[in-house]
Parts: structure tokens; sequence; C-alpha cells
């Protein structure tokens, strides 16, 4: 389906002259962290941010260990998208999986 360049733009943008897709987290197997994720800044740069430590496993589905990551990052207080603390918390949150919110 084509949509009109105005909706596109809120979903797609450029880096480093590279069309990529925003606010949509991939994983980085080459990089020193886990996860990546394109968003718009302040300025309305696109920046790449990078989250995750790649050697540890996400074990988000106990409610006891989502119930804990979530209360020592202070989960409810992160807003910025731009922190690398923002995704890790949208990554465990309990409403979707990992493979759901990965391209």
């Amino acid at each position: 389906m084509n949509f009109p360049e105005f909706y596109r733009s809120l979903s797609e943008a450029e880096y480093k002259g590279k069309k990529v897709t925003l606010n949509k987290p991939f994983r980085t197997p080459k990089a020193q962290k886990k996860f990546g994720v394109y968003v718009k800044n302040d300025k309305g740069n696109v920046v790449l941010v990078r989250f995750g430590d790649p050697d540890m496993e996400i074990k988000r589905d106990d409610p006891e260990n989502r119930k804990s990551f979530r209360a020592r990052h202070k989960c409810d207080s992160a807003t910025d998208k731009t922190s690398p603390k923002y995704w890790s918390c949208q990554m465990w949150r309990s409403d979707k999986s990992v493979s759901d919110l990965l391209d």
C-alpha cells in the first residue's frame, strides 16, 4: 500500500545517506550493544540509539524479573526516546513480545 508522502515522513527518515525506519528497534549483530533504534532528537536530526547487553538474555517472561527490572530502572519515568533507558524499558513491557517489537 502506498501512503502519501506526509505519512511516510513520520516513520521513514535518512541517516548518513541511508533510508531508515524511525522508532522500530532492530538487532545489531556486530555491535557492542544488542539492539539499536533510529529516532529523531529535539533538533530534528535522526540519531542511532543503541541499548542492551549482547551477552545477556532477556528473561522478561517471569513477572518477578520484569517487575524488578522496571522498578530498578525507574521505567515509569522514562519518556525521552533518545535515551537507551527508554528503549530498554519498552523491551520489558508485558503487553508485547520482543519479536513483535523488532524489525
